[in-house]
């Protein structure tokens, strides 16, 4: 049975509650009406869903669709100078994320035997090195340092760089361009040139990969000539995007967490063993990729609501994580949880394909840096810290720690 509760004009995004904590706006829904109403700066009347069972339904019901090119998804945030969209937007070939179906299975299972538990774990030796050559370059430097520049953005990106075969001497282009994708309310000729900039990047390399492959995920991609150039690049476009800024951001967002739980953090040193179930935890916290839009193909009851036909719906997935109906005690960090069910990599069709990577990254990223450095503290109050509210994957702009 739901409450009387105001129907929010927007999505909810400042983090009034702290900066781990989901907006208090979304609490007080998820704890009143957990599929709520919601209007939309452009007027368009949708549903925002925050309970953890009403999110899990959502993500595993094909019904509602992830593609762009049905109807209308609409922006659930002010976008200054981006006119409202009045007819859905076309396809991006390759993007199998914004697909549904036979289109999204065909592309992602190309990619399936690439990302295996088997595979990860004989890939971990190696991200266990790559972490520990970056530990070396931050000891040699003079803190204050900042961490996500020094640390939590190299390390994955070089991870993936290698993986994928692109030079990480790129590294510069190809993140700037996606942190300008990324930025919420960027106008559309940004979010173009960024989108422009990245895929024309990527076409050359595309091309030279066709032409000389070598011993890499997209050399293998490129000789699969049921592929086109086109898609190609918009699956390399995804891996890169998502293959740097949602690890990179856990590494920054999680090591300010446990520096602002300091007995938390004293658990995870005595006991290193914790640091799975840690890591977890810290993806049930923080649930850095927050908000998905689905597309409602039909009318569908969720959680005693009629979401009708035509509807854009948001599914917070950071609310769904510190639902007190599914974990005790939710908005606290608690690195003994048995947190495996939270639904930060996704659910359903779409999980997320790169987790057992994220996993591991994570795993020797939290411990390599708290071995190495026992006395990690930040550099400046943590008020000060700069969140990443405008942007579509939550973290810090910077973090300044010393040793």
């Amino acid at each position: 049975m739901t409450q009387a509760v105001p129907v929010p004009q927007g999505l909810p995004m400042n983090r009034d509650a702290g900066p781990f904590d989901p907006p208090r706006a979304i609490t007080r829904l998820r704890s009143a009406r957990p599929v709520s109403p919601l209007v939309f700066p452009d007027g368009h009347e949708g549903w925002l869903v925050t309970g953890y069972d009403a999110v899990r339904q959502v993500l595993a019901d094909t019904r509602f669709s992830s593609r762009q090119d049905l109807g209308v998804l609409h922006v659930p945030w002010e976008t200054p100078g981006m006119p409202p969209a009045t007819e859905p937007s076309p396809q991006t070939p390759g993007l199998f994320i914004a697909m549904d179906g036979l289109d999204h299975s065909r592309l992602r299972r190309k990619l399936i035997g690439a990302f295996t538990v088997r595979r990860m774990k004989a890939l971990e030796e190696h991200i266990v090195e790559v972490v520990e050559r970056q530990l070396d370059r931050l000891a040699a430097m003079t803190a204050p340092v900042d961490l996500v520049k020094a640390f939590a953005l190299p390390v994955p990106s070089l991870v993936i760089c290698e993986m994928l075969g692109v030079p990480y001497a790129d590294r510069d282009t190809f993140q700037a361009n996606s942190a300008q994708f990324m930025v919420k309310d960027q106008s559309l000729d940004e979010k173009m040139a960024a989108w422009n900039a990245l895929t024309s990047y990527l076409a050359q390399l595309i091309v030279g990969k066709r032409t000389e492959p070598g011993e890499d995920l997209l050399s293998d991609l490129a000789r699969d000539e049921e592929l086109s150039v086109e898609e190609l690049i918009g699956i390399a476009f995804l891996l890169l995007l998502a293959g740097h800024e949602t690890t990179a951001n856990m590494l920054a967002l999680g090591t300010f967490a446990l520096l602002e739980h300091p007995d938390q953090l004293a658990e995870l040193r005595a006991n290193p063993e914790l640091m799975p179930e840690a890591v977890e935890e810290l993806m049930r916290y923080l649930a850095v990729a927050d908000a998905f839009l689905r597309y409602a193909t039909e009318d569908i009851e969720v959680g005693g609501e009629t979401i009708t036909k035509g509807s854009t719906v948001v599914v917070s997935l950071l609310a769904a994580g510190h639902d007190p109906q599914r974990f005790d005690d939710a908005d606290t960090l608690d690195v003994h949880r048995k947190a495996r069910g939270h639904l930060s990599f996704g659910h359903g069709p779409h999980q997320c394909l790169g987790q057992q990577l994220a996993r591991i990254e994570m795993r020797a990223g939290f411990d390599g840096l708290l071995r190495r450095f026992p006395t990690l503290a930040l550099a400046i109050p943590a008020a000060e810290v700069k969140l990443r509210t405008d942007m579509n994957i939550y973290g810090v702009h910077e973090l300044p720690v010393t040793w």
